[in-house]
């Protein structure tokens, strides 16, 4: 095989081969091989036609694409490795030459790993905000542990503002029920505003058992059906119940947590507040700072690299989404697209990240990061721990490239953040 010119323009490079006619007979006759399983000719048993009766019928050339895929892996390694050409993705193949001595010449196009121009990635200023927790944060959390443990009872009185009205109710505009205006045993919790306006309203002072025509006037932005309608909804009233809530108090705290008193309580919440409020705040200013070092960098980033930015991001939410019970494509659709417009939508977001790694990587090779097999060995077992499996069942499937390149990155990040420099946020002005 002889690789007979390269021509780089841009992010993308056109490499001519010729291929040695020993190369590409082996590759058409794999190809045949593969192909004749299910050719059929008249004369022939199924899958038994020889190679130069399809030829003949077909074109002496019938098997040429498919022995160049064949041949593929050699190709590559002379015409990409070889030449030392950062090719992103698969070359495609552009053209083809048989002639009169069946010499074969193709043309390869590949997309180029683009050239990379660091700008300021060190002792970048970044915004940090301060970690604080406030009192209502704290009451907002014992308000939620008190309803966890709430104690729900039905009462036998008229219907007030905060109970739950078990109800049964169907709306009739002028006299005929409407589509998605019944139901039945429905609990309704007063005052939650989850019905439209007058509705909860009305069911106040209702006695159990006792049935009503409540007035309504759809509000003029509700669906287009009913906007601006006057209805009536025949409600009847099942149950009445409400929740008991227990007061916040030395035993109440004994009740939901480990310690003895309220105070205790609530400095633990305080704690474990804070303690999260400053994770968030630490992972913004590292992220703050990596997207600032990749505004810095100076690249043309080519396709290739965010369309894998965007099957990566789009294989992750379609896994988000499986364990939800969807497939990505029932997403699509009730979103009121395709998969098209999906792709489109995390566009910007893949372009974005596409730049962040290339950035990285530029900085494990200028500062010359290397990963030591120790640190390889510790990622393997953590991984290991994480996903309960034997160590030798994780270094099977985790190839070692795929570690130290992860590894180098996040040291790539470390070089980011560390040597950055937190600063107050600025005051926000109003518009």
């Amino acid at each position: 095989m002889n690789v007979k010119s390269i021509e780089k323009n841009g992010n993308q490079a056109t490499i001519v081969v010729e291929i040695d006619k020993e190369l590409m007979e082996s590759g058409v006759n794999k190809a045949y091989m593969k192909a004749r399983k299910s050719i059929m000719i008249p004369g022939f048993r199924k899958g038994k036609a020889p190679r130069k009766m399809i030829e003949s019928l077909y074109g002496a050339h019938v098997f040429y694409e498919d022995g160049l895929e064949e041949i593929f892996p050699e190709i590559y390694k002379t015409a990409v490795l070889d030449q030392d050409v950062k090719a992103i993705g698969r070359p495609s193949l552009t053209d083809m030459d048989i002639n009169d001595d069946n010499i074969v010449t193709i043309t390869i196009t590949t997309d180029l790993y683009p050239e990379v121009t660091l700008g300021q990635y060190k002792g970048l200023e970044v915004e940090k905000a301060e970690a604080s927790v406030t009192d209502e944060q704290v009451q907002a959390e014992l308000d939620r542990m008190a309803q966890n443990v709430a104690a729900t009872e039905t009462v036998e009185r008229a219907a007030e503002m905060g109970d739950t009205a078990n109800i049964d109710f169907e709306g009739f505009d002028n006299g005929v029920a409407f589509d998605g205006g019944k139901g039945e045993g429905f609990d309704l919790k007063l005052g939650s505003h989850s019905f439209v306006p007058g509705f909860e309203e009305q069911i106040v002072g209702m006695n159990v058992g006792e049935e009503k025509d409540l007035d309504i006037t759809f509000p003029e932005d509700y669906h287009k059906d009913l906007a601006g309608k006057a209805v009536v909804f025949h409600v009847k009233l099942n149950k009445l119940s409400v929740t008991i809530v227990p007061q916040q108090d030395d035993e109440f705290a004994k009740d939901v947590s480990e310690f003895d008193t309220l105070d205790e309580l609530k400095a633990d919440i305080r704690a474990k507040a804070l303690e999260n409020a400053q994770k968030q705040i630490d992972n913004a200013f590292e992220q703050a700072a990596i997207d600032k070092a990749a505004d810095n960098t100076t690249v043309d980033i080519p396709n290739a690299l965010v369309e894998r930015e965007l099957d990566t991001q789009m294989d992750r939410f379609a896994y988000q989404l499986q364990m939800s019970g969807y497939s990505i494509e029932q997403y699509a659709k009730m979103m009121g697209g395709d998969m098209n417009t999906m792709r489109n939508a995390f566009r910007p977001t893949a372009e974005k990240q596409a730049k962040i790694s290339v950035t990285l990587e530029k900085i494990v090779e200028t500062e010359n990061v290397e990963v030591s097999e120790d640190e390889i060995n510790a990622e393997l077992e953590q991984l290991a721990k994480e996903y309960s499996l034997e160590l030798d069942k994780v270094k099977s499937m985790v190839p070692t490239e795929e570690i130290t390149e992860n590894l180098k990155v996040r040291k790539a990040v470390k070089i980011i953040v560390d040597s950055a420099v937190a600063v107050a946020p600025k005051e926000k002005t109003e518009e």
